[in-house]
């Protein structure tokens, strides 16, 4: 079975911590520039719920290399482009949690 693209990225824009700390501002650029590179039949964006990774945000996962990164910010949206052109993924930025399932870090 084929994919109708050949990168799908998920940018969590739920719960109350990733829009907290802009996800919106990541989500938006790179819907933005992924149209303005002429990539939009290749790589989508797409808004997610909450990944239950709370407090490690903004969050974004990339499909189907299962790369997850953390700490989003507006500036990593051309690292992460670079990425999902063919690049190697933003090193800065990959999230690899100690343990597989829900990492939330616990409120004060």
């Amino acid at each position: 079975m084929s994919n109708p693209y050949r990168v799908h990225v998920f940018v969590c824009l739920g719960g109350s911590s990733c829009p907290a700390l802009g996800s919106e501002a990541v989500w938006s650029g790179l819907k933005r520039r992924v149209r303005e590179e002429g990539l939009d039949g290749a790589v989508r964006v797409n808004k997610a719920g909450c990944m239950s990774q709370c407090g490690h945000g903004p969050m974004a996962c990339v499909y189907p290399e299962n790369v997850w990164y953390a700490g989003l910010r507006p500036g990593d949206v051309e690292p992460v482009l670079a990425h999902l052109k063919g690049g190697p993924p933003h090193l800065a930025r990959v999230y690899a949690p100690e343990r597989p399932g829900s990492n939330q870090v616990p409120e004060a």
